[in-house]
């Protein structure tokens, strides 16, 4: 059966990341937004400056066409019709109109007035050499040029006064208008289009901020384990996600109280152990006189062994409870000296190396101060060093070495044992967990203890297979760099 693996990769219409999101969703309608705003604003100031213009055209007209008529005689069988109604408008005594040029008429709007008689004949005009006739019905009208789509004229054909009275038609550019509203538009356009740009940065920023309050509260709960489970600050949190992190809070809460009582509970039955079988041992010591030769004194031995085996696990029991204790729970630290504790750690082992005719050798290039619990350090080097030499076959050899990398001074402890798989490496420092088809005696917690009681100092414990071509195990733990004692452990790596 085969199946097909969904491309999880993001794609930019669908981003992962809040910020993306926000802004994907949010650009496309504040554009929107700002178009129809733009289109809006057009619309209305198109309206209002047409009416307005129109009204002005009406104003102006009616101006025009205050002037008298000038009286011309008629003849003929109207003799007795009253004067007033055989008089025409011929334009004599009419003052002269400004004229205009185009940049009155196009970049300022300048109105060009038409002063018609009553038979059509252009008695006046501020712009002679405009070809606009007069219009036969009264009223606003709009002509275009000679191009479809060209600006062309706005047009107000006032009415006549009364019979044979003159005509006044006025004229303003429909370019000019366009451009007045398209000018009046770009100013309010213009800032709306360099508002959206500074908005979405805003957004930009603003979520920005907010992402990194949330990676800065993810960042402190990756450093959490179990033995620093306080409570997330709630100071740097938006307010959105400040339920979320409360109740991780009350989680972390939960789960300190979890661990205290696991680590009780290994205490107390440690403890309790302790004094029933120191008990049984007293008791065995006392029994061995009048154990008799042969098969019983053999059984007695291996009786004797698990009762150790036993004090032991009990014991380690009790020290791997005490290292995963929290931290702030820990004594004051004092500085040590690594070399001193290291020599002393061999010393100490040197009865077990001896029995087993292992060769131990140690080599220092300095002497390093650090400040931490020499007691908790002394079980790190104690349970690595008792590691090779239980796992080191007789006669080998097990080889102690301070020395400084380029990250910084470490401590190695290299034995000629047979090693460990390279998939199992992490694996051993499990709770019980013991290599396959190991027989070397030991419970599983040596090194569980080891790398609880090197985290509480801030210590690192690598184990690796030798690069020198010979076979074994080489246990280094990495010392950290130099800061202010009062801070934490402090290694400092002076020449010896």
């Amino acid at each position: 059966m085969t199946g097909s693996v969904r491309d999880h990769k993001p794609r930019w219409y669908r981003p992962r990341s809040l910020r993306g999101q926000i802004l994907l969703w949010l650009a496309p309608w504040i554009l929107v937004g700002a178009v129809v705003a733009g289109g809006a604003f057009w619309v209305s100031y198109s309206a209002l400056i047409h009416t307005f213009m129109e009204y002005q055209m009406e104003v102006l007209a009616r101006s025009h066409a205050t002037g008298g008529p000038v009286a011309a005689s008629h003849s003929g069988s109207d003799s007795n019709t009253n004067a007033t109604d055989r008089t025409m408008d011929t334009g004599l005594g009419l003052e002269p109109l400004p004229l205009l040029s185009d940049v009155n008429i196009l970049d300022w709007g300048a109105f060009a007035v038409q002063i018609w008689s009553a038979d059509g004949r252009l008695l006046a005009a501020s712009r002679p050499d405009t070809a606009v006739p007069l219009q036969a019905a009264p009223g606003h009208h709009r002509l275009r040029a000679d191009g479809a789509w060209a600006p062309g004229w706005r047009v107000y054909s006032a009415a006549a006064a009364g019979p044979y009275q003159r005509r006044v038609q006025v004229l303003q550019s429909e370019k000019f208008l366009q451009e007045e509203v398209a000018v009046r538009t770009l100013y309010v356009i213009v800032p709306m289009a360099l508002l959206v740009p500074a908005l979405l940065f805003t957004l930009w920023v603003v979520v920005g901020r907010a992402s990194q309050s949330l990676r800065s509260v993810a960042d402190e709960v990756a450093q959490r384990d179990d033995r620093s489970l306080g409570a997330i600050r709630m100071d740097r949190v938006p307010e959105e996600i400040v339920p979320l992190v409360g109740s991780f809070n009350a989680l972390l809460a939960r789960l300190g109280e979890a661990f205290a009582a696991q680590r009780r509970f290994v205490q107390d039955a440690a403890h309790e152990l302790r004094t029933p079988m120191a008990a049984m041992a007293l008791q065995m010591e006392n029994l061995r006189p009048f154990v008799p030769m042969g098969d019983a004194q053999q059984q007695f031995a291996q009786l004797d062994a698990g009762m150790r085996r036993a004090q032991h696990l009990v014991g380690q029991l009790l020290r791997l409870s005490r290292q995963e204790a929290p931290v702030a729970a820990q004594a004051s630290t004092a500085p040590v000296d690594i070399t001193a504790l290291l020599r002393d750690s061999v010393g100490q082992l040197m009865p077990l190396a001896d029995q087993r005719r292992i060769d131990v050798g140690f080599a220092g290039d300095g002497q390093v101060a650090f400040h931490a619990a020499a007691s908790e350090l002394r079980s790190v080097f104690d349970n690595l060093l008792d590691n090779a030499l239980r796992y080191t076959p007789e006669g080998g050899a097990v080889e102690v070495r301070l020395h400084r990398l380029d990250s910084g001074a470490v401590v190695d402890i290299m034995d000629t044992g047979p090693g460990i798989p390279p998939d199992l490496l992490e694996r051993v420092f499990d709770r019980f967990f013991r290599v396959p088809g190991n027989d070397a005696d030991g419970s599983g917690l040596g090194l569980a203890i080891t790398r609880a009681a090197a985290l509480r100092h801030g210590l690192r414990v690598e184990l690796r297979a030798r690069d020198d071509g010979a076979t074994g195990l080489v246990a280094r733990v990495h010392l950290p760099a130099p800061k202010d004692p009062s801070h934490g452990p402090q290694p400092l790596l002076t020449p010896g």
